[in-house]
């Protein structure tokens, strides 16, 4: 099946070919990934024998793929330029973030809460599009809906919530930028990101 086909499944169809020569020209393995709740996607340079490789979770929503792939990408490009010498999200980096993305917003790739959100995170993009509160919430607007999973923001205070590795916890308050919540086996306490995706077990 020809790449840019493949592509257009995981990206906005107009992104796509882009992406294809980006792959081509870098002379770069990509892969889509399994789900990994750690990250969206992942960048490794070369490294015996093996060329650039970068991987993208195969469940994200078709603009939170796109802005993985732009991020990866740079990593990438900024490894060409510099190899070891550059911080991964240090200035060098962000320049090339910035100008990879250009293109997308000159073809209008993208709904216009996304698009303030990113131009938001380019003024200073942190590690992860997860990290940036703003542009998570407003690409998840544009996931498909998932039963019984919430964010912890959402959740009153004192609610049941439950991991995927099955641990439950009790929300408590927000502290400062996290949500203190009780382990309700151990009483220990961990502080949870506002948008970590959780299930509700009692309403």
């Amino acid at each position: 099946m020809d790449k840019v086909k493949i592509l257009e499944t995981y990206l906005p169809p107009d992104a796509a070919p882009l992406i294809g020569r980006w792959i081509d020209y870098f002379k770069c393995e990509f892969k889509i990934s399994r789900n990994r709740n750690s990250k969206f996607g992942d960048y490794r340079p070369p490294h015996d024998g093996k060329g650039h490789r970068i991987s993208v979770n195969y469940d994200l929503n078709q603009y939170a793929f796109l802005v993985t792939t732009v991020h990866e990408f740079a990593h990438l490009h900024t490894w060409n330029e510099h190899k070891h010498k550059a911080k991964p999200h240090g200035t060098e980096w962000k320049n090339n973030f910035k100008k990879m993305m250009q293109p997308f917003f000159e073809k209008d790739i993208f709904p216009s809460d996304i698009k303030q959100a990113i131009t938001g995170y380019l003024n200073n993009p942190a590690a992860s599009s997860c990290s940036d509160l703003t542009l998570y919430r407003s690409l998840r607007k544009y996931d498909a809906p998932k039963e019984a999973v919430h964010t912890v923001e959402k959740l009153p205070i004192k609610a049941i919530f439950k991991l995927k590795d099955g641990r439950v916890f009790r929300k408590e308050e927000k502290l400062r930028k996290r949500y203190k919540c009780v382990e309700v086996s151990s009483k220990r306490v961990y502080l949870f990101s506002p948008v970590a995706e959780v299930e509700l077990i009692n309403e």
